[in-house]
């Protein structure tokens, strides 16, 4: 299931049965639309977090406070959407069932949607949280209903639009932001006190968040797929994040980190960041 020749995220340990958080990788890259290479995200987000201190001092935490472990990356096939979606999903419920949080690496945004599919038939109830550049409420695209641009359109068929969150959107088509703002909960700009109110909202539920780094400006993260001027910086991020400390998150994605067009690792390092902020955030 998964391959088995991968370097692991820092500070990451291999009991499996004692994790309270696992780390699995989804390089899938099949349905993106601009610029491919998205399926080198997992791999290359991993081997930059070297780089990084394993203690935080914005949450004065460590990664050698909590127990975790990385699995590798699902063993997608190239070609195959259905099928690479279906492996993705039973590695996310294997996690989800044994009661850990899942922490997703893409691959392309439509990694989320098997991982949600996997949360909202274990947790009744289940929230999702999106931030992104891009709406991705397109009903099909380019004929198809599985792509990166379609898929928090599956997500809101799923749990319904009322327990989709988003913020920081700032690109879709005229369709997209009617469906939006009639049937989501819908946010353009990415604000930590617009955050935190949906927040108050979703304590005691379970709650599964989903990142783009696209909702970055490319200023900040220009190694991705469909880069969208005007977004927010890494402290108004981190700021976000941390309005969610406290909420019962079950999993986490960070998605669409594309090595390719960031030869100075920039993006990755960015995103190893916040996937260690993620890491210390929710996992107890």
């Amino acid at each position: 299931m998964y391959n088995e020749v991968f370097s692991g995220f820092m500070g990451s340990g291999d009991d499996y049965e004692s994790a309270a958080a696992v780390i699995i990788g989804a390089p899938m890259d099949q349905t993106t639309s601009f610029r491919p290479g998205t399926r080198h995200g997992p791999r290359q987000i991993r081997s930059v977090s070297e780089v990084l201190e394993e203690y935080s001092p914005r949450l004065d935490r460590d990664l050698a406070d909590i127990r975790y472990t990385d699995l590798g990356d699902v063993a997608v096939v190239p070609g195959q959407v259905e099928e690479s979606l279906d492996r993705i999903a039973r590695s996310a419920t294997r996690v989800l069932k044994d009661g850990k949080v899942l922490f997703l690496l893409g691959g392309e945004h439509l990694v989320s949607l098997p991982a949600v599919q996997s949360a909202a038939g274990l947790h009744p109830g289940l929230a999702v949280i999106h931030f992104d550049a891009h709406a991705d409420l397109r009903e099909m695209y380019l004929g198809m209903r599985l792509s990166h641009a379609t898929v928090m359109r599956r997500v809101a068929e799923i749990i319904g639009g009322d327990n989709v969150y988003q913020f920081g959107v700032r690109s879709g088509t005229r369709e997209e932001f009617s469906y939006a703002r009639s049937a989501v909960n819908f946010h353009d700009l990415l604000k930590a006190e617009e955050v935190a109110l949906a927040a108050e909202k979703l304590r005691g539920r379970p709650v599964y968040i989903t990142l783009d780094i696209d909702v970055l400006d490319p200023a900040y993260a220009p190694g991705t797929g469909t880069p969208e001027p005007g977004g927010c910086s890494p402290l108004e991020l981190f700021s976000a994040l941390e309005a969610l400390a406290g909420l019962k998150v079950v999993g986490f994605d960070l998605v669409e980190v594309c090595p390719p067009f960031d030869p100075s690792q920039r993006t990755a390092v960015l995103a190893a960041k916040l996937l260690r902020e993620a890491l210390l955030l929710f996992t107890d």
